[in-house]
């Protein structure tokens, strides 16, 4: 099996695993219990905030826990829109967002929120020139994500981040999702005031993630109930999952320049494959893209029935983002990117992870021309 489809979710580590089932059966107290059981796990809990701290250079009273990317995206448009919409209505971001995203801009809209969608190039990048015009002096949030989740663009956030401190009223989120561990972000640095990330994404478990909330930002919690992350996340805290993610993202940055010089050469050997085999156009970026993530299209082929033929021969790959696969419209990116509407609809993603080998981007690369010139002789 060769597994290509790391942007939808990626496989555990077993050390990642095998702490979660530890906590689950040794530590399984509340955190907010008085008695010495509870203790422990709120001593996990601490130490799991920390270091997830420590490995994005943040202070601990910073990191709240989630249960992943879509609710942290959630929390911070919509928590940040809803105790600050006193101050203004204007909301600033891209249209190239990933699903949580936008959603949570549309239903803002519904409820006397405007909100600017920005334009984006042929290579799916913003124009920091473009959002600075877009600030208006009712201007409250402005969304950006780092990496694209269905190109791999590389969004301009240092650049975002320099501009927004003539802005400091404005309060700047990022959903760096798709970048944590494989692009580094300098969260301070650039300014940034709200920052997501997904456990699932980098070999942690599903359901697990946290929000980055820069000390004096301030936002409306979603949830109604107990006190738990310092009132902002009501709900039991997951504590083997957030043990869980600690050690994962540990384990991911640790591994993470040799990963990234591995991922950047097999890109560059699918990229070069696919430019030979006829019919196939790459839509990522050369330049400003993430190194685990290709995509491309098949020029009068379904992407569906593509994928479906490359799991017969054991290669796992998406169309868009997992989130939106199986609406069968044309990717919203790659139209926004001026791709036709035709490729669009036939996208495929590779996307890779620290696992995978030279050896597996060679057979991928057959794999793709042998499925391509079948499919095409059945349409003759």
């Amino acid at each position: 099996m060769i597994y290509f489809d790391n942007s939808a979710t990626t496989k555990p580590y077993k050390e990642v695993i095998d702490s979660f089932v530890t906590v689950s059966s040794e530590y399984f107290g509340n955190p907010s219990s008085l008695h010495s059981i509870g203790g422990q796990a709120e001593k996990l809990l601490l130490q799991a905030r920390e270091q997830v701290a420590k490995l994005l250079t943040v202070k601990p009273s910073e990191i709240y826990f989630t249960s992943g990317g879509t609710e942290g995206n959630n929390l911070a448009i919509k928590g940040a829109a809803s105790l600050n919409g006193n101050r203004g209505r204007h909301l600033i971001t891209t249209s190239v967002e990933h699903p949580s995203v936008r959603a949570a801009m549309e239903q803002l809209e519904q409820k006397g929120f405007e909100v600017t969608y920005l334009p984006v190039d042929k290579q799916g990048k913003v124009c920091v020139a473009d959002i600075e015009k877009a600030i208006r002096k009712d201007t409250i949030f402005i969304s950006i994500m780092h990496v694209n989740n269905e190109v791999g663009t590389v969004q301009p956030i240092e650049e975002i981040g320099q501009m927004l401190k003539k802005h400091p009223t404005i309060l700047f989120h990022v959903d760096a999702v798709q970048s944590v561990g494989k692009i580094p972000l300098s969260i301070h640095e650039n300014r940034i005031d709200f920052c997501s990330i997904s456990g699932h994404k980098f070999h942690g478990l599903k359901g697990t993630g946290a929000l980055f909330i820069r000390e004096g930002a301030r936002l409306a919690p979603l949830f109604s109930g107990g006190s738990q992350e310092r009132k902002i996340r009501s709900g039991t805290e997951n504590v083997a999952g957030a043990v869980a993610m600690a050690k994962a993202l540990r384990m991911t940055i640790e591994k993470r320049a040799a990963g990234i010089e591995r991922m950047k050469k097999i890109q560059s050997m699918l990229r070069t494959g696919l430019n030979r085999i006829e019919g196939i156009r790459v839509n990522t970026p050369t330049e400003n893209a993430a190194p685990h993530i290709l995509n491309f299209s098949l020029c009068e082929l379904k992407s569906e029935v593509f994928i479906h033929a490359l799991e017969q021969q054991g290669i796992f790959v998406s169309t868009t983002s997992a989130c939106s696969s199986k609406r069968k419209s044309p990717s919203k990116t790659l139209i926004e990117m001026g791709v036709p509407e035709a490729l669009a609809e036939s996208a495929v993603r590779i996307s890779l992870s620290f696992n995978n080998t030279e050896e597996e981007a060679m057979t991928a690369i057959r794999a793709i021309e042998k499925a391509a010139n079948q499919l095409r002789k059945v349409l003759e």
